[in-house]
Parts: C-alpha cells; structure tokens; sequence
C-alpha cells in the first residue's frame, strides 16, 4: 500500500528515512541475561528488520543516484546503563547498514546511518537517568555541549544530498565529538591533584 501511493503521487523517490525503534521496557533495564527472548524478537524486528523490509519495499522506486537514511547510537559501540537490548539492536541496525551498502551501491543507492548524541525527546524519556546522561555527554564530550535537533538535520540533508555522493556504508557521528574520548581529560592543581568541576548534579 505504501509503494502505491507514494507511486502515484511521486512517481519516483529519491531518498527514505528510516526512524523507528523499539524495545519492550523489561528489556531496558534489570540483568542483561534476564531479557526475553520475545522481547528480543520484538526490539530486532522493529528496530532492525524494517530496515530491511521498507527498503525492499520500495527498492522499486527509488531514483538511481538515491540514498537510504537510519539512525543509531553510541550504545550500539559501547555499553550505556539502561540501554541493555537497544543497545544490541542499534549494533545489528549498523551492521545491516553496512551490507545494504553494498547490496544496493550496484543500483547507485547508498545507505548510512547518523549515531546522534542524547537529544531530549519524547523517545528518551524511556530511558531512564537521562538526565544524568545529557550532562555526562556535555561534560565529557571535546565541544563542552549536547547537539540539537537542527544539528542533526543538517548532516541528515548532508547524507541525503549529492554532496555526500561518494559516501555509503558509514556511520556517521553527529554528537560533539563524544565517541572520541577513551577517558575525560582532566586538568590538575598546582599540587598535582585532578580538579573534578562536575559533580554530576
């Protein structure tokens, strides 16, 4: 239903943005070991598969030259408390970024992801101490702030657009340079003591 409308109003497309995620809240936080298998299946099919399915759908009529768009996150790299099976769900949407990338580069279509850091969304309110975690990322990331909405557009619109003609496969981080650091950098006293200027309230 959805590839006959769009062609018949537009004939064809030249782009898709795939936004959508999903984990039952039992799989967010609590032990790891203790998430369901149907609650994995839930989060991957959601999350993940209808990447692949909106992209085989519609396949048909993109323009050459096309590109595909997902967003992921850091918690698909490294481990973030109270991410738990999104976080595994984000590193199998990177990887089905990857080999879509070259199952389609054929065709002319590219396909990448935008890792964006914490924004205050409606979907973050799910996670729990966000708060905490909007100021870690300030804190520690090398621009000394969170990114916003617009900032994330706009390297959306990059990845979309001719001018990143020459770009697919990637993962493209939009998030003050937060993915970066191995350890915060810390200045210290005269006496040789660390200065901690944050403390997490």
């Amino acid at each position: 239903a959805l590839k006959a409308s769009l062609e018949k109003d537009m004939g064809q497309i030249d782009f898709i943005v795939h936004s959508i995620a999903f984990a039952p809240k039992e799989g967010l936080s609590g032990r790891f070991y203790d998430i369901s298998k149907e609650a994995f299946e839930v989060a991957m099919d959601i999350s993940v598969y209808s990447l692949i399915e909106i992209v085989r759908e519609l396949k048909p009529i993109l323009s050459s030259n096309s590109s595909v768009l997902t967003l992921s996150y850091y918690g698909g790299v490294k481990y973030i408390p109270n991410y738990n099976l999104m976080g595994v769900a984000k590193a199998a949407l990177e990887m089905t970024t990857k080999y879509l990338a070259e199952d389609l580069g054929k065709d002319g279509i590219r396909v990448n992801a935008i890792s964006a850091g914490p924004i205050k969304t409606l979907a973050a309110a799910g996670i729990g101490d966000f708060s905490f975690m909007l100021k870690w990322n300030q804190y520690h990331s090398p621009l000394k702030e969170n990114v916003t909405i617009n900032q994330v557009g706009n390297s959306g619109m990059y990845l979309l657009s001719d001018l990143s003609s020459g770009v697919t496969g990637e993962v493209h981080y939009v998030d003050a340079g937060y993915n970066i650091m191995g350890m915060p950098a810390v200045e210290f006293d005269e006496n040789g003591k660390p200065k901690i200027a944050w403390d997490g309230n």
